[in-house]
């Protein structure tokens, strides 16, 4: 991606390397992690990466010691500066439409923080928590996107923050909310469905702001489409589940399968519009 004439954003509260850091240890499980396990689920993901650790405790950790290394602080100011890219093209659009967009702030920590949600972890990956309107993000899981899930590149890393601010979208527009009622009067075979849904569109949303980034500043390089749709296809729950444990469990899903996060984040890509994103219209996704 090319920001070369881009800015960095307000809205980085970078809590790496802060003292009294949490580490997961044994005991109880504490409010907040319950908390962030219902936020979890909320929103899609496997409460039980949340509730299966143990109580978090303040204690010094090995991560907050260490200093920062130059190609951290890169990745922590590329990540400052899609922030930026994502705040002036869903600001534009809100306008179009409008209204005024509330600006998401993004969380930079280590290992594991407190949020509005509760406590957030690094084993959670990224996550946007609506109950103060941040993301949070440990810069480590860039590192598993390339090695673990074989998606390499800005472009990929700049999909993963689009597609959380997505939720933020999602959660303006009162989307979520709707949702999240909707899987209270259903059965978990179709909350997971709903689930699935709310989840592609954050990705179409995702290829929105990829778009009008484009059409207005010309930020995408060459390779960068392929990048991105890469990591939407890497982080499928078929694929997934099947490299956890061989096999897949359709009716379990809760992200859309790695054709279907392709299939939608190219088609907010190429219409470019809020309209193209309607996930929960559409029969076959």
């Amino acid at each position: 991606m090319d920001f070369r004439n881009g800015r960095e954003s307000d809205n980085i509260e970078d809590r790496r390397g802060e003292g009294g850091g949490m580490r997961l240890g044994g005991g109880k499980i504490g409010v907040g992690t319950v908390v962030l396990a219902l936020i979890a689920w909320y929103f899609g993901l496997d409460p039980s990466v949340v509730l299966n650790t143990a109580s978090v405790v303040q204690s010094p950790s090995a991560q907050e010691s260490r200093p920062r290394s130059r190609a951290e602080d890169e990745m922590a100011r590329f990540t400052s500066m899609v922030l930026a890219d994502t705040e002036d093209t869903w600001g534009a659009i809100f306008r179009s439409a409008g209204r005024q967009y509330q600006q998401p702030r993004l969380v930079l920590y280590t290992g594991a923080t407190q949020s509005g949600c509760g406590v957030g972890q690094a084993a959670m990956g990224p996550f946007y928590c609506p109950a103060d309107a941040k993301v949070y993000l440990d810069l480590s899981f860039f590192n598993e996107l390339s090695t673990r899930f074989g998606a390499p590149g800005d472009f990929a890393q700049a999909y993963v923050i689009a597609h959380e601010v997505g939720h933020h979208v999602q959660n303006l527009l009162g989307i979520s909310e709707k949702v999240q009622q909707a899987r209270q009067r259903v059965s978990e075979r179709e909350s997971n469905g709903l689930s699935v849904r709310l989840e592609l569109q954050a990705d179409c949303l995702a290829g929105v702001w990829a778009n009008h980034a484009d059409r207005s500043r010309k930020v995408l390089e060459a390779g960068d489409i392929e990048e991105g749709l890469a990591a939407a296809s890497a982080t499928g729950d078929d694929r997934l589940q099947k490299q956890a444990r061989g096999y897949a469990v359709p009716d379990s899903f809760t992200h859309g399968t790695s054709a279907q996060r392709a299939r939608w984040f190219r088609e907010g890509l190429q219409q470019g519009t809020l309209r193209a994103c309607d996930t929960f219209s559409v029969g076959a996704l």
